[in-house]
């Protein structure tokens, strides 16, 4: 069993992920985009990534399978956080969650007649704790995946999504009316696991956060 195990997605946030790896010394010895294996071996032998959906991350490391893991705050704040220390935004994976509607929608009009609102989205906690500051009443629709879809067909009057270019929210006559938050990734470490493996985290939190860009 190795003494470290790291958990991370696969995608953009791995892609991403890699230039910190290498300066902690750290280079997997299989493509996790070109190979099945769920679990990764890498060039030190006590240190091991393992493959998991991106909004499991928080979970296999809030229970100990996983020391540290990668995740972007919009999962984080979904999962809620508990159990999680979270000591490095790495300011990549970079994007915003934002409001949209669609282009002929007069969300202001809205908002200031204090109209119920549609809204759906993946991101429901953030959503909820989002428009209950603002005092608005919205009823929450759960979808998984093609959000823009749901304003289009009239499921729903917004939607909560992550945004980074906003080309496809364009090319879905929608616009962005509403920023909530900025998100990127953030590396994550088990309570636990730092205090009892400290002299094996220490030096990983030392190399990533020396390799976070200083301009950004």
């Amino acid at each position: 069993m190795s003494d470290i195990t790291i958990a991370l997605s696969k995608g953009r946030i791995y892609e991403d992920t890699v230039p910190f790896l290498k300066a902690a010394g750290i280079v997997a010895q299989d493509d996790p985009d070109a190979s099945r294996k769920l679990i990764i071996a890498t060039n030190q032998p006590q240190v091991r990534l393992i493959m998991v959906r991106a909004t499991d991350v928080p979970t296999y490391v809030q229970y100990g399978a996983a020391d540290l893991g990668v995740a972007g705050k919009d999962v984080l704040l979904e999962h809620g956080g508990a159990g999680l220390y979270q000591p490095l935004d790495l300011k990549i994976a970079r994007c915003r969650m934002m409001v949209a509607v669609r282009n002929d929608f007069d969300y202001a009009a809205t908002v200031f007649q204090g109209a119920r609102l549609r809204v759906a989205t993946k991101y429901v906690k953030t959503a909820r704790d989002h428009f209950a500051a603002k005092g608005m009443h919205v009823d929450l629709i759960k979808l998984y995946g093609s959000m823009e879809l749901a304003p289009l067909v009239g499921l729903a009057d917004a939607i909560v999504d992550l945004v980074s270019t906003g080309s496809t929210l364009k090319a879905n006559q929608l616009q962005a009316v509403e920023e909530i938050m900025p998100i990127s990734a953030r590396l994550i470490v088990n309570q636990a696991a730092l205090k009892l493996k400290n002299n094996t985290i220490q030096p990983l939190l030392e190399a990533f956060s020396a390799a976070i860009p200083a301009n950004l």
